[in-house]
């Protein structure tokens, strides 16, 4: 790190398209990782490249992965040396007065480290409280309490991150400048990830209220 709040630029993590967009930053790396909800996690596998989305949660400078205590990825990424985890916020189409020009607003994150599997019963449904209140904040203290073959069954990896780096692309079409002149209509067409109303389930007890945690998770943009 090259002080408390950015991560080193190394050849690991460095940007090389569009280098002006790039962030190494903490905060930026952060609220990217916050405001996602599945990660694209990299790792190699006989010599050979594999992608998996998972579901995950921060806590300061460390990620944890959920996953089935006995899936593939669970048990190849505890026994990878090193793995890439990638989060992307699409924002908008940005459609210019050409195609070429045509592009996206978005917010991404590749995040770097290695990762270990986390065994401990008790820090491990610390890492699934975590991951639950990413997920769906309040729910963690309402639900019942996991069942130890359900932790059992559950696998978490943390993944310390060791490096980091953040592209955010936003604004206007970045047209030549000829074009500007071009009776064609140019913009941006802005995308938005949305949580619609509840749908109860009828199979338990009749006439329940959802809490006011779950009430707030309604009709928002994410």
């Amino acid at each position: 790190m090259t002080d408390a709040s950015s991560f080193d630029v190394t050849k690991e993590n460095r940007v090389r398209q569009i280098k002006r967009k790039a962030a190494y930053d903490e905060a930026t790396v952060h609220s990217i990782l916050d405001a996602g909800h599945v990660a694209q996690v990299g790792f190699v596998q006989d010599g050979a490249p594999v992608v998996i989305p998972m579901l995950y949660g921060r806590q300061g400078n460390q990620l944890f992965l959920h996953g089935a205590r006995k899936a593939r990825i669970i048990r190849l990424l505890e026994q990878s040396p090193r793995a890439c985890v990638s989060v992307t916020l699409l924002d908008g189409v940005v459609i210019a007065r050409s195609m070429f020009n045509c592009s996206m607003n978005y917010r991404s994150v590749n995040v770097f480290g290695e990762p270990y599997l986390v065994d401990d019963h008790n820090e491990k449904l610390a890492a699934m409280r975590v991951i639950a209140e990413h997920l769906l904040p309040g729910r963690w203290d309402e639900a019942r309490d996991s069942h130890d073959r359900e932790v059992k069954m559950t696998g978490v990896l943390a993944l310390p991150i060791d490096s980091a780096s953040a592209k955010v692309s936003e604004g206007a079409p970045n047209d030549e400048e000829d074009d500007y002149a071009l009776p064609i209509w140019a913009g941006v067409l802005p995308l938005s990830l949305r949580t619609g109303s509840l749908r109860t389930d009828e199979a338990g007890v009749r006439g329940l209220e959802p809490s006011e945690a779950i009430k707030s998770l309604q009709n928002r943009d994410l």
